[in-house]
């Protein structure tokens, strides 16, 4: 009979960490994260706690990442220690200890609840060149008046077709010369910056799908170039008003 695997006792502590992801480091997918997270948290010395079964892994928990190609201020996981560690102490450490451009930016305590309840919707700027202004805030006003807008994204099962619609929750174009924490202001006129809210729905609606939605009610609005994504916030969405809270707060 085969032995039996160890079995690992319950983390003593656990810990949100929000971290961004910047510049050229946008580029890193959901995979290389996880393995660079691991690699700094070796690094920094973070007593993990770890699974049990026949192949152990490091509790980490992990929720609505960010797609390939998008920044991103607001990424957030969860850990779980063998030891009660100082949170701003494990920031520090795994911060000096992650690759440029993948930046932690805080650990707390982890609230009670699950981490995935409390991402309901994210904030998002998206940057298009090549775009009139007038035509857009025209799409814009379209697509916010329509019902139903069908989009395509390919999948790892394939192409996809859904509605993107009913995740917009707010949308429209920034003023130039507003200003985001750490992102500096709008240029004017290149790029044109949409600023959006969209509800974390199934199946999930990015922002490029929010572009080719546009584009869909009127062609005239194709940017020149991929949009430039990138998350602001994420968290406890309020529909009625389009805010959304940090997770815990």
């Amino acid at each position: 009979m085969r032995a039996q695997p160890e079995q690992q006792a319950p983390p003593v502590q656990r810990l949100r960490v929000r971290y961004a992801k910047r510049g050229r480091a946008r580029f890193t997918s959901h995979r290389d994260f996880g393995r660079a997270f691991e690699r700094a948290l070796r690094r920094a010395g973070v007593p993990m706690a770890y699974s049990s079964g026949f192949s152990p892994h490091p509790r980490i928990s992990y929720a609505n990442a960010s797609p390939t190609g998008a920044a991103s201020e607001a990424e957030y996981l969860e850990i779980g220690l063998t030891e009660v560690c100082d949170p701003t102490k494990v920031q520090a450490a795994l911060d000096a200890a992650l690759p440029p451009g993948l930046d932690v930016v805080e650990v707390v305590l982890s609230p009670p609840g699950a981490l995935a309840d409390l991402l309901t919707g994210s904030h998002w700027r998206v940057e298009l060149t090549g775009v009139d202004p007038d035509l857009l805030e025209t799409a814009v006003a379209r697509l916010l008046a329509s019902g139903e807008v069908q989009v395509e994204r390919m999948t790892k099962a394939g192409m996809r077709r859904f509605d993107a619609r009913p995740a917009i929750v707010t949308l429209g174009l920034a003023t130039p010369g507003l200003s985001f924490p750490g992102l500096g202001p709008v240029r004017d006129p290149e790029p044109v910056v949409l600023v959006m809210t969209l509800a974390h729905t199934t199946p999930a609606v990015r922002p490029d799908d929010v572009v080719a939605a546009l584009v869909a009610v009127a062609p005239e609005v194709a940017p020149a170039d991929p949009p430039v994504l990138t998350r602001l916030s994420q968290g406890v969405l309020d529909a009625a008003t389009g805010e959304v809270a940090e997770p815990g707060s």
